[in-house]
């Protein structure tokens, strides 16, 4: 974004803009040359995503006074729109939008915004060694492929997991009956333990769950597991492992019209001069009295600060005094998983016409599963894939070129089709590569780190609030769980300003 065309965007929602005007702490004569800029607020917000954005509309709405501190040059945090030409977009980060997330919905629809079916019309592909398979999601099974060596597993455990996550306390799932146990194996040594086909089973998981949280099944707590499974709901509708994967009827049934992002920009459009970007923050200063919040550009001196930032980033700012030892251990142990989007654009989504949805799921990489990423429209046509975890690491480190190659090739392969070899255009990102994210798309626990750390998850330290995907009950990971943790945090800060 230009240094234009942010001056435009922050000029947009003036009216509430003027509402929400910050009286600053010092005049302009009092101001140190080339010093941060004084405000005062009475809550500065630290991150622009739809989390902080969220919890900043919420107060502001309360009629508190608010500013809002982002590193990067635009609103949105890991949601990201690219333009493809015709002024329409594809996501480059998250996009997606399901049955139970409602808040995130509702935020749309409050700043204008409605959603459409994610193109899920004919067959998926599957391939697994020798097994090359089209097969409709519209099945039992959803959008996991009817593989005859796996699919006693794919039943079994599924339904075990949701068994095991009903009346499960997602708000704390520490407290859950064996937690301790659970926290203590990962996701692909209770499989091993439990499945009938166990190297069958854990190799089809990691496409799934490098695409779903960017690292292997081996890296996750399966406490945080079924935290995730268990906050695939609502306060109605108990979360299932079924919901957390599919299309139809799961978390990948709808996208935003105009892309993503624009939720955010609507939101801090109408915020307007509170919004400050290129504003990293570096330190946070509590007292019995207020805190102070200090970035290069501005000096905030306020009542409360919520901190809407990924864990491992919110380890990165100075506070004052030190948080809580098990505050800094959690963050030291709740890891950022490693992802990558990678997109092809064609003039159509020629695909469509083949009886395809351009979904594909596969064992090995670069990419594990992809899906067609075009606007309502159908065209261009924009075929998307997930490249996470072990394959990130991998790929990740390529050239440009090499990595556009192999995608493409792999495109071309998968579907049985060259046409895939020649995109009009194609991009990728590689979210750890983007200083104020380091990975994406959310952050994972470690086994031990719930039951030992959890608490200081949400709990607030002095001041200090804590908002972020991370943080929610429901939908941790999603952008429906962001929202839902800014709208925490927002109650949290009004009940003591």
């Amino acid at each position: 974004m230009t240094s234009t065309s942010r001056r435009a965007f922050l000029a947009g929602g003036a009216g509430v803009a003027a509402a929400l005007a910050l009286p600053t702490a010092a005049g302009a004569a009092d101001q140190e040359p080339g010093g941060p800029e004084p405000i005062t607020a009475d809550v500065a917000v630290v991150g622009a995503g739809l989390a902080g954005l969220t919890a900043a509309r919420r107060l502001a709405a309360a009629g508190a006074s608010v500013v809002v501190l982002e590193a990067r040059d635009r609103v949105g945090g890991r949601t990201l729109n690219h333009a493809i030409g015709g002024g329409k977009v594809a996501e480059a980060g998250g996009e997606f939008v399901g049955p139970t997330q409602n808040r995130i919905v509702a935020l749309a629809q409050e700043v204008g915004l409605g959603v459409f079916d994610a193109y899920d019309t004919g067959q998926n592909i599957y391939v697994n060694g020798l097994a090359h398979l089209k097969y409709s999601d519209t099945g039992l099974l959803g959008t996991a492929p009817p593989d005859p060596l796996l699919l006693l597993d794919i039943i079994k455990l599924s339904q075990q997991i949701d068994l095991m996550v009903r009346n499960f306390p997602v708000a704390t799932p520490w407290t859950a009956p064996n937690a301790a146990k659970y926290d203590a194996e990962t996701l692909e040594s209770w499989v091993r333990a439990n499945a009938i086909n166990d190297n069958g089973i854990v190799g089809i998981l990691r496409p799934f769950t490098e695409a779903l949280v960017g690292a292997e099944p081996g890296d996750l707590s399966f406490l945080h597991v079924l935290a995730y499974v268990a906050g695939a709901g609502d306060e109605t509708h108990p979360g299932t492992f079924e919901r957390l994967f599919n299309v139809r009827n799961g978390a990948q049934q709808s996208r935003i019209v105009g892309g993503s992002q624009l939720i955010s920009e609507r939101v801090a459009a109408a915020l307007g001069s509170s919004v400050r970007l290129s504003t990293p923050v570096r330190g946070i200063a509590q007292t019995d009295s207020g805190v102070t919040v200090t970035s290069d550009a501005v000096t905030v001196t306020a009542q409360r600060v919520v901190v809407a930032v990924p864990p491992p980033l919110a380890a990165r700012i100075d506070y004052a005094p030190l948080l809580p030892a098990a505050r800094d251990l959690l963050t030291q142990r709740f890891a950022m998983g490693a992802l990558m989007k990678v997109e092809a654009v064609y003039p159509t989504s020629f695909w469509r016409a083949e009886k395809l949805t351009g979904q594909f799921l596969t064992v090995g990489g670069p990419v594990g599963y992809a899906f067609d990423n075009s606007p309502p429209d159908g065209t261009p046509g924009v075929l998307a894939g997930f490249v996470g975890g072990t394959q990130n690491h991998i790929w990740g480190p390529k050239p440009p070129a090499e990595r556009r190659a192999a995608v493409l090739a792999q495109y071309a392969r998968l579907f049985r089709d060259d046409r895939f070899l020649s995109p009009s255009d194609y991009f990728d990102m590689d979210w750890t590569q983007e200083e104020w994210s380091r990975g994406g798309p959310t952050a994972i626990a470690a086994p031990g780190t719930l039951t030992s750390f959890g608490p200081a998850l949400t709990a607030p330290v002095g001041r200090i609030h804590w908002a972020g995907t991370e943080t929610s009950d429901y939908w941790q990971g999603y952008m429906d769980g962001a929202v839902r943790s800014g709208e925490r945090a927002a109650a949290e800060v009004s009940s003591l300003l």
